[in-house]
Parts: C-alpha cells; structure tokens; sequence
C-alpha cells in the first residue's frame, strides 16, 4: 500500500465502534470517534411521534430490552428501553465468556440509551476535529417520503442541508431505496448520496448507478466475487463506499482497487491497517 493510497481510503465507523460497543449508541459513536474515524455511519427510522432515531431493525426486539416496531413507538416509549445490556450476553442469552472491550454501565443511562439522530449531530458538532456522518434511511416504511422530509429539516437546523459542493460536505445519505435517494436530491441538489447494493442489477452492471446518485455503496460480498466490476466503477469516476469490511485481507482488497471509503464495525483495527 502506498501512502498516498492509504490517505485516499476514509475509515467509516458501521453503527459506531460496534463490535467493542453496543450498536447505535452513544457508547459506540464515541469510541469510534477516540478511535479515530474519519466518519460515523447510522441507520435511521422515525418514531411514531415523529422523531428520528438511530436503529436498524424495524424492530427493537434484538438491540434492547423491549419489543415492537419503532414506527409503533414514540419516543418516550424507547427512552425507557436498555439498548445496551444485550452487548454483555452471548446470542444464548447467558454471559459472554470473553469480557467485552466496553463496560456496560446501568448509570450512565445515555450511553446506551435510543440514540437520536440530533443527539449524534450534537456530538460530531462537539468533536473537535471533522467528522463525517453517513445517513442510512431504512425502507420500505409506513412513513415512506417523511423520513427523508424530517432527516433535511434537521439537518437544517445545524446547517448541514444545503452544502455548497457535494466534494466537501461532511454527511451524505445512503439508501437500498433509489427513491429516497431521488427524494433527497430533489431537495438537495447538493447533498452527497450513495446507492447501498446486495447484488448488482444486470442494468447497473456497466457502471451505472440510479438517476441522482453519486457514490456506489457495495457489500464487500460483491468486491470479492466482482473485483472487475469495482474497477469499472472507478473508471467512470465514481466513489465507491464498501459495506461491511472487518477483515484483515477484505481491507488490503479494497485498498487495491482503490475503494474510496471502508465501512467497518472495527475502525481502530482498521486504521492501524492502513498504518494510521
């Protein structure tokens, strides 16, 4: 690897430091931030009161000590919820035998607490160097285009809505929807998007991406069986974001095609990859 090589390939935090630290949470997004990556990336869904939040699944059932839909939910409902006991159990349901890196603590209640999308905003504003947030908008959804709606008023609010190049703003939106994608750009003409991909699409398969988008997100799934379809992404000047990149080998292939940024659940492993 080259250093200018190095230097080209940005460390993307998946769901915050998540393999050391609960997914989604405040606990997480800092770590990542101590660990030092270049961006932090989030999935959001809107509560039934109207308020984005970071989770993944439809359903809080996995990540706490709740059920339901978060569509179902309001925001009180979820605050009451522990997103981050799970972390200390194995998928059984009884303690882990290795010690997590993270130590689940019941009085620091906003540490693994929901995380909402303006509480994530508020600590990369406060983080005392740039970093840049990757905004996933999960479909399909009962409230469809409102997701994308709510996700650029408040992203007004901190001034980040309207950037004046796509180059040089510091979040971008990410989707396995082409139409929220679409919907984004109609409102923001300049707001960075990416086109998440589990498999590409024979119409896709020459480089392509959807009307509106700018940056092709592929898994490292797709990187490894179709290294040549990278290189035809690059050719055509496109970014290309990999999704979700934990090994050691997977993160020497994606530095050699030249992939622009890695998303990973281990930033610092990563970085300490790439030599920084």
């Amino acid at each position: 690897m080259t250093h200018a090589r190095q230097h080209l390939t940005r460390v993307v935090a998946h769901r915050g430091a998540s393999e050391d630290a609960p997914e989604h949470t405040l606990a997480a997004y800092r770590k990542a931030i101590e660990d030092g990556a270049d961006a932090l990336e989030c999935d959001v869904r809107l509560t039934a009161d109207g308020h984005l939040v970071c989770v993944h699944d439809r359903r809080v059932n996995r990540t706490s000590n709740g059920r339901g839909a978060v569509s179902a939910l309001e925001l009180s409902d979820l605050a009451a919820l522990d997103f981050g006991s799970w972390k200390t159990r194995d998928a059984a349901g009884g303690p882990r035998v290795e010690e997590p890196d993270w130590e689940h603590r019941p009085e620091d209640r906003e540490a693994t607490s929901v995380l909402t999308l303006e509480r994530l905003l508020e600590l990369v504003a406060d983080a005392g160097r740039r970093v840049e947030l990757a905004i996933e908008t999960k479909h399909p959804t009962r409230w469809a285009g409102q997701v994308e709606e709510r996700l650029l008023v408040l992203l007004k609010r901190f001034g980040l809505d309207a950037p004046v190049s796509r180059e040089d703003s510091p979040v971008r939106v990410m989707s396995f929807s082409a139409r929220s994608l679409h919907r984004v750009r109609a409102a923001s003409p300049t707001m960075p998007t990416v086109y998440l991909m589990q498999f590409v699409t024979p119409r896709l398969r020459d480089g392509r991406l959807p009307e509106g988008v700018d940056i092709a997100g592929p898994s490292i799934r797709i990187v490894r069986s179709h290294p040549a379809y990278i290189e035809r992404l690059k050719r055509t000047g496109r970014q290309v974001h990999v999704w979700t990149v934990n090994e050691p080998a997977d993160v020497d292939l994606c530095v050699g095609l030249g992939v622009d940024a890695i998303i990973t659940n281990r930033p610092r492993a990563v970085l300490d990859r790439l030599g920084r």
